[in-house]
């Protein structure tokens, strides 16, 4: 681990030969290659348009790997030096596609330009530190290919992904965020700040001590996260309804609920009683809010009804947590 971040037992660029400098570029090309075929398999279930272009580009660092090998032979023999990425300093490193997923499309669009802009950079910047005229040729060439493969993605994608099938993809990929993510996560919320309002309220009239009461929503807030967490996983594994990987909508479903309950209850850290419930109930108003927003910015809920809905469901469960509190 120490030797990849401080670059113990690396070669510098400046120390290879132009043999290995080749061998380098051949490896290279391999592994981008490969990286793309990934890229394409783990896109072609929900994005065949996409995976396409993919495949296509690891053909063409294919082609360029072969011509590579095919000038080593000529130059050097058959031979051709074991040297990879992580043996220089400095040298771009790529990211192997299980730590990228799930494969979004724009991500992966991303993914793509920046190794090829690095690829490029690298390139240029090696071919103005070497001295040797044919390195610098051979260097430069390098970083025109590499340069060529972004316009060359630019046809592919005009080719394989045209206005309409860019479109269903986006809206494809839209429509996975909001059932992985954004619907978990405001059930949570809802669950959080609505749930826990009853009991905190109630512990506040009921004793009107802010610590207990404080307590008392961390208690609710944690309980509500860790139940609500294990009942989305627990209850749709995403094979059938789409809807994702359950650990990740478990994870946002739990931290949202925890989140919601927390809001309104860390103001009762404040040793004044009627200070903290005035700032608690603020908090309140602004996670309402927050959630009739987001109904409206991802689920299409009118505002107004969205606001009324959360407005109505907040007001009553405060209501019986006065009450009860006062009981």
């Amino acid at each position: 681990m120490l030797s990849r971040v401080f670059g113990f037992g690396r070669r510098p660029f400046e120390s290879l030969s132009e043999q290995e400098i080749l061998a380098l570029a051949i490896s290279s090309e391999e592994d981008d290659g490969r990286i793309y075929r990934a890229y394409a398999d783990g896109l072609a279930d929900r994005f065949p348009h996409s995976a396409k272009v993919f495949e296509e580009m690891a053909e063409e660092e294919d082609g360029h790997r072969d011509s590579l090998i095919e000038l080593h032979r000529e130059r050097f023999g058959e031979r051709i030096p074991l040297i990879r990425r992580e043996h220089v300093k400095g040298y771009y490193e790529r990211k192997p596609d299980w730590l990228v997923r799930p494969l979004g499309i724009e991500h992966v669009r991303q993914q793509a330009e920046s190794m090829e802009r690095r690829a490029y950079l690298f390139y240029v910047e090696a071919a103005k530190r070497t001295s040797d005229a044919s390195t610098r040729k051979l260097l430069d060439n390098l970083a025109v290919a590499e340069q060529g493969h972004e316009t060359l993605a630019q046809r592919l994608e005009q080719k394989h992904v045209p206005g309409a099938a860019k479109a269903e993809e986006a809206a494809a990929e839209q429509r996975q965020f909001i059932l992985t993510y954004v619907q978990p996560g405001l059930a949570g919320l809802m669950d959080g700040s609505v749930s826990t309002l009853a009991p905190i309220f109630a512990a506040a009239f009921a004793t009107h001590d802010t610590f207990q009461t404080f307590l008392v929503g961390l208690a609710a807030s944690i309980g509500a996260g860790i139940s609500m967490g294990f009942t989305e996983v627990a209850s749709d594994d995403g094979k059938l309804s789409g809807r994702g990987s359950p650990v990740k909508r478990g994870i946002t479903t739990g931290v949202m609920t925890a989140l919601g309950g927390l809001g309104h209850a860390l103001p009762y850290l404040i040793p004044y009683f009627w200070t903290a419930t005035i700032l608690a109930i603020v908090v309140v108003f602004f996670e309402l809010w927050a959630i009739a927003f987001v109904q409206n910015r991802y689920m299409q809920t009118p505002f107004w009804r969205a606001t009324f809905q959360v407005v109505l469901g907040g007001a009553l469960v405060f209501a019986a947590g006065v009450l009860i509190g006062n009981a």
